[in-house]
């Protein structure tokens, strides 16, 4: 029998965390992570927690001591927000190359200059190259099961990867909801006791992240884009087995929405997907046939179930809160890249929409399916990102700064 409690969406993060029972807990506060940290810090004080509790210097440094305590064989969980997650970078990226399954929580916000503390996804993009396993999630329910699954997708023999699961600042943080527990005994049989295959140890001594000639690297490189592509199936069979034993069902690694027949279709991750789905509804009762497809699992790149489920529509829209600068949405080029050439493949348009913080109501994702309309009647092939909502009178002070 589940227990349901109204709580903060970084409170719901913490219990998960603790019902997993992790060995390592590595902490330094940024904001709008600090709240997760906090929290577990009380349930170690308090002895609710069975768990080294490491304070740390830096980002950099909590990084650091997961990655350590992953490699000596430990469970290990961390958290952090935009700049500290990019002062992460290095440790991700050694990390995944000694295949050190480690989870952490990376909590959406802006980056600087100038300075916001507001809710986008340039952080986490920003580091979608690592080799890191990213979920997005839509709701505090969703991210209290995701971390988890987050476990035992890091844990399984064959990924052995850092798993990021990335919730939106303050939006999912610092809000309050009905989130539905597990009770231990149910996380305990679904995430049994970590036991690496490889792990730190004078009884049989190995070495993690040695030198490597260029006969030899890049075979370690594609060890680890296999992970990602064996991950693509065994992440939907861990997503499912959880929906099975809580009674919840998030989706796979996309979430379609009333996208079957949908002539346009409206891409997005996070938790201005439940924005998006009133709007589909509310499009759908007006006789225009559009839907959503949410990704939920951005690496490794859904690009098999998304093709599936847009195939038959005119166009496309991804809706995000990143840009690639000199370019486009990550999103966007991801989709664009993955259906070229595909039979009959729609039009894909993007809409860099809600970076910093910028408000995505109703109202804006109408327009977007009005531009998307617009352009499959005009019968435009090449359409350069969309950037929604601007203020010129704050572009023209951006300019002359």
């Amino acid at each position: 029998m589940s227990v349901v409690k109204v709580l903060e969406g970084s409170e719901a993060v913490s219990f998960a965390v603790k019902a997993c029972r992790p060995q390592v807990i590595s902490a330094y506060p940024i904001s709008p992570q600090t709240h997760i940290v906090e929290s577990l810090a009380r349930m170690a004080a308090n002895g609710d927690l069975d768990a080294r509790y490491v304070r740390v210097e830096s980002e950099f440094s909590a990084a650091s001591v997961v990655s350590g305590a992953s490699a000596a064989g430990s469970r290990a969980y961390t958290a952090s927000s935009s700049q500290g997650l990019l002062l992460m970078t290095e440790v991700f990226y050694a990390s995944v190359g000694m295949r050190l399954p480690f989870v952490m929580t990376g909590v959406n916000r802006q980056i600087s200059a100038p300075i916001s503390i507001q809710v986008d996804h340039q952080d986490t993009m920003s580091l979608r190259d690592a080799g890191v396993i990213q979920i997005y999630v839509e709701s505090s329910q969703e991210a209290y099961d995701a971390h988890i699954a987050a476990f035992k997708i890091a844990e399984d023999p064959n990924i052995l990867l850092p798993v990021m699961v990335c919730m939106d600042g303050w939006i999912l943080t610092h809000s309050y909801e009905p989130v539905a527990f597990l009770t231990q005994e149910a996380v305990d049989g679904f995430l049994p006791p970590f036991k690496p295959p490889h792990y730190l140890t004078c009884d049989d001594p190995k070495s993690w992240g040695s030198y490597a000639e260029e006969n030899e690297l890049m075979e370690f490189k594609y060890a680890v884009q296999a992970a990602m592509n064996y991950g693509k199936k065994r992440i939907k069979e861990i997503f499912a087995e959880l929906a099975n034993l809580s009674g919840r069902d998030h989706g796979g690694l996309i979430e379609p929405y009333r996208a079957e027949d949908a002539d346009y279709i409206l891409v997005s991750m996070g938790s201005v997907s439940g924005t998006a789905k009133e709007t589909v509804d509310l499009l759908r009762k007006g006789g225009k046939k559009v839907g959503l497809v949410r990704i939920r699992c951005y690496r490794p790149f859904p690009l098999e179930d998304i093709w599936y489920a847009v195939q038959n529509a005119k166009v496309v829209g991804v809706m995000e809160a990143n840009f690639s600068m000199g370019s486009q949405g990550a999103v966007a080029m991801d989709l664009k890249a993955g259906i070229f050439g595909m039979p009959n493949a729609p039009m894909v348009m993007d809409f860099i929409a809600g970076v910093g913080g910028r408000e995505i109501n109703i109202d804006v994702i109408v327009r977007i399916f009005e531009k998307m309309e617009k352009a499959s009647s005009e019968e435009v092939r090449a359409i350069p990102p969309q950037w929604v909502d601007l203020n010129p009178e704050a572009m023209a002070q951006g300019e002359r700064s």
